[in-house]
């Protein structure tokens, strides 16, 4: 019998085989649907296409008790960014830099003791840090002692997943650095203090780096701890600056590992899955990643487009201990292809990692350029991918 794509999607991360291989994308990015769709949103892509849908939350609140609130003058909260919290010693404020070649925003975090500043930049696709909060090591004493700390909002949470029903996954992220940062905890300070300083810093100064990464870990442990009940299907940890592509193994079980292996842990006991999500080399990290017990890891990016995944030894590798989410080239089989082209990627992506299920079809990462048809071949080919007898 078919599944919903809510069951076929838990199903294949809890290491089983549904009725067929899930077929998804990562996160929809407004530039191409704007672009190349009309305009439409996320869940009408996912039912022009028949794709299995994911609507991505995230979902913050202030703790009781604790005197912090909303921030008032946020507006709309941004792509995959939470409602801001502020506090009477934690707030945000920001303006814009006119005359520049892109729409340009330097943020100030006010505190008793001093102000931070950091300033992103941002085109038609994306946005990027040009000025990083942490100029002098002793910056991160104002985080650590005035950020505020969110608290997942566990009713919300349930009332999105009681809308979506069987439609298909809830999935959110654990929380990043206000404004601009990334779920893993190594990860979140590379957006704060420029990545390759911060990789000389473990050799130079290893023990700021710690207490860095020290006062990061705190706040996201107070959400994971507070996500108990929630009902979200799974929730993404990591990021692209704890790739093979950027650090070595050593400093990843130095620096990361020892880190985000706790927040996975609380997390199962918040009863959580996590997805570890590294976009850039993985296979030097297979190992150690899959060690850290999340429940599945994505984006397994080919070398073509930067990576340096083999997705036949990764599966033989750790496809017995997670659910593995991507492999896809939407660089060349999405765009300038034959939709034959993108059928075939779609059949060496199933035959490669699919057998015996715990895979989920998905581009490695998100994609801006796309030309439709080969979507549609992508997402009809997918389809067809049955564990049928």
């Amino acid at each position: 019998m078919s599944m919903t794509s809510k069951q076929r999607f838990l199903t294949t991360i809890q290491h089983g085989k549904a009725d067929r291989m899930p077929v998804t994308t990562h996160h929809l990015m407004q530039y191409y649907l704007d672009t190349y769709e009309g305009g439409i949103s996320s869940e009408e892509f996912f039912d022009r296409y028949g794709l299995d849908p994911i609507t991505w939350q995230v979902l913050h609140k202030p703790a009781p008790g604790s005197g912090d609130y909303y921030d008032p003058i946020q507006g709309e909260p941004g792509f995959l960014e939470a409602r801001r919290i502020w506090s009477d010693s934690w707030r945000t404020e920001w303006e814009d830099i006119p005359n520049t070649a892109y729409t340009t925003r330097r943020y100030r975090f006010v505190t008793p003791k001093g102000t931070l500043t950091m300033v992103t930049e941002a085109n038609a696709q994306t946005t990027w840090v040009s000025e990083y909060l942490i100029k002098n090591k002793r910056d991160i004493d104002l985080i650590g002692e005035f950020i505020t700390k969110p608290l997942c909002d566990v009713e919300a949470f349930n009332q999105v997943a009681e809308d979506y029903g069987e439609r298909g996954l809830v999935r959110s992220h654990i929380p990043c650095f206000d404004v601009f940062g990334q779920p893993g905890t190594w990860q979140d300070a590379c957006c704060l203090y420029p990545t390759e300083q911060l990789i000389l810093e473990t050799y130079d100064d290893p023990a700021w780096v710690h207490e860095f990464l020290g006062i990061l870990i705190e706040r996201k442990k107070v959400y994971i701890r507070s996500m108990a009940g929630a009902k979200i299907d799974v929730a993404e940890l990591g990021g692209g600056a704890a790739s093979s592509t950027v650090i070595s193994p050593k400093i990843f079980d130095e620096f990361v590992a020892p880190y985000d292996s706790q927040l996975i842990a609380l997390a199962h006991q918040a009863g959580q899955r996590i997805v570890y999500h590294t976009c850039g080399g993985m296979m030097p990290f297979l190992e150690r990643i899959a060690a850290m017990q999340p429940d599945a890891m994505e984006t397994f990016t080919p070398s073509d487009m930067g990576g340096d995944v083999n997705l036949a030894e990764a599966k033989r590798r750790i496809g017995d201990r997670v659910c593995i989410i991507g492999g896809f080239d939407q660089f060349h089989c999405l765009i300038n292809c034959t939709p034959e082209a993108t059928r075939a990627a779609v059949q060496r992506c199933f035959e490669t990692a699919g057998e015996g299920g715990s895979y989920i079809l998905c581009p490695s990462d998100h994609f801006f350029d796309a030309d439709p048809s080969l979507v549609r071949a992508y997402a009809d080919e997918g389809r067809q991918c049955s564990y049928a007898a």
